[in-house]
């Protein structure tokens, strides 16, 4: 048992509750700041408002029959100013157009300030953000995105600089330069900002407008509700960011994220409203943070090749931690636009509930000998209801040559520069209650094998009234299926330890082209 301060600035802090649970804990508690009562929890992690610059903090952690179990002190960071943007002008009323008003206090807000929304709803455009802000959405603080595409800035994909070496590259769309709207909130060369507070971030799109003929380019590609691009030391913690016109948080090119106990909402129906897509991103943390949307919850990128040969940025050292994915149709999901590869994945401590899948990797011929995907580690996990625990699909039929013999083809290619690689692939300590399609599905390039796939401590069992056929991988030749067991294919090592597979009315485990396979 230990608590464990992941965050601190001059008005939030960050408690993590280490119990051996997930994003639940095992036990309830009570967290005390200063003797006082502020939040009775079962969440491992826990915003913790109301704070003020330059104080000193004792935070008690009690089980509610009040017994003390551990406690922590801490000091407050420096704030300057607070700058109230209704004190320059904006209404917060839901009707007026607040984007410059917002914007003003941004611009004018000195070093170790803080732009503060109070309670009201804010209509807006599109807000950008600058170096060193403080940012605060209060309870009750709600920012509204205005619908009207012709008031929203739009971004070129590809801008000749003036020597002709060389290119800038500005809006994206799945993994190329192309022209996109702004981000709602967008961060462009930014470094040491903090978003924060127990308000929201409303993109407010619906099936009229932003969800309407979804993949269509009209004018630009569909704005993210946070764009990142470029940014450094970024935190988003404490907020809801729902409605999203499309992945809803979107750090590109970026490093040291941190996107802490947040909530992202989207209706299950929603098109590709991704809940976080860290793409060709370093040093990248997300936990405590709930998903319930439209598509994939997390979906690590890092572009299609063009931009691998371009610029050569892999998403690497991202820790996944205490979140609850749910609705979604992949909780951690590698790809599909990966060409610049995924190396040091680590993802533990996690509930995934009712979502298509567990892990999920999709990746294909054409995404280019740079699309290594290595070191991918998922321990102390729970599912529950999660259709597939665990994909891994070579023959992802994404673009408009999915479809393909080249993609699709099962017979091996030669391996060249358009050949992608699969390495060792992790899996330790993980419960998946309640399945219905299969227990793993696993499906490599018979020219570059997966390289190594390990589960050790794995019990799996299926919903005994599961009776609806899925298809487990988006691929040409791979049918519904119900209750299967273990499918791998074209696996050079495939290691099982202690794995108990319960319910299966399929076949408990079809193993071809595996060149090693380790049963204990």
């Amino acid at each position: 048992m230990s608590i464990k301060l992941r965050d601190v600035t001059a008005r939030y802090a960050v408690l993590e509750i280490d119990d051996g649970g997930d994003y639940y804990t095992k036990e309830s508690y009570v967290i005390k700041v200063g003797g006082q009562e502020r939040i009775s929890t079962n969440k491992a992690l826990n915003y913790i408002s109301g704070l003020k610059p330059e104080t000193e903090y004792e935070i008690r952690l009690e089980k509610e029959s009040g017994d003390l179990v551990e406690g922590v002190r801490f000091t407050t960071k420096k704030e300057s100013i607070t700058l109230n943007v209704k004190s320059l002008g904006a209404f917060g009323d839901g009707v007026h157009d607040d984007t410059v008003f917002i914007q003003a206090a941004i611009m004018a807000c000195p070093k170790d300030g803080r732009v503060l929304l109070p309670a009201g709803k804010y209509c807006i455009t599109n807000i950008f953000l600058k170096s060193g802000l403080n940012l605060e959405l209060q309870k009750d603080a709600e920012i509204l995105s205005v619908r009207d595409r012709e008031l929203h800035p739009h971004f070129p994909g590809e801008i000749q600089t003036y020597d002709e070496k060389e290119e800038y590259y500005l809006g994206t769309w799945e993994g190329n330069p192309r022209p996109m709207f702004a981000g709602i909130i967008c961060g462009l060369e930014v470094e040491d900002v903090h978003i924060y507070g127990e308000g929201c971030v409303n993109g407010n799109a619906t099936k009229e407008d932003w969800w309407f003929e979804p993949k269509k380019m009209r004018t630009a590609y569909r704005p993210r509700t946070v764009f990142l691009k470029d940014c450094k030391n970024v935190t988003l913690a404490g907020i809801t960011v729902m409605n999203s016109p499309c992945w809803t948080i979107h750090p590109f090119y970026c490093e040291g994220i941190k996107l802490f106990a947040l909530n992202l909402t989207n209706p299950k129906d929603s098109p590709n409203t991704d809940g976080i897509d860290p793409e060709s991103c370093r040093d990248v943390e997300i936990s405590g943070v709930r998903f319930s949307l439209g598509d994939d919850c997390i979906a690590v990128k890092s572009g299609k090749i063009f931009m691998a040969r371009k610029c050569g940025r892999p998403s690497e050292k991202i820790v996944i931690s205490r979140c609850l994915m749910e609705d979604g149709h992949g909780a951690v999901t590698l790809g599909s636009e990966i060409a610049g590869g995924v190396k040091d994945l680590l993802v533990k401590d996690c509930f995934f509930r009712n979502t298509d899948r567990g892990l999920r990797i999709k990746t294909r011929r054409g995404r280019g000998k740079d699309s290594v995907l290595d070191e991918i580690i998922f321990q102390n996990i729970r599912m529950e209801k999660v259709k597939t625990p665990f994909t891994v699909n070579s023959f992802y039929f994404c673009d408009p040559d999915g479809k393909t013999e080249y993609v699709q083809s099962r017979e091996a290619y030669p391996v060249d520069d358009n050949t992608p690689k699969i390495g060792r692939l992790y899996f330790k300590n993980i419960e998946a209650k309640d399945c219905s399609v299969a227990a793993m599905y696993c499906d490599g390039l018979p020219e570059e094998k997966i390289e190594e796939i390990r589960l050790e401590d794995i019990h799996i069992s299926f919903d005994a009234n599961a009776d609806k056929p899925d298809v487990p991988i988006m691929s040409s030749g791979v049918g519904p299926c119900c209750k299967k067991g273990i499918y791998a294919r074209n696996v050079k090592k495939f290691e099982m330890m202690n794995v108990r597979i319960e319910g299966c009315e399929g076949e408990d485990a079809v193993f071809e082209q595996v060149d090693e396979l380790i049963r204990k």
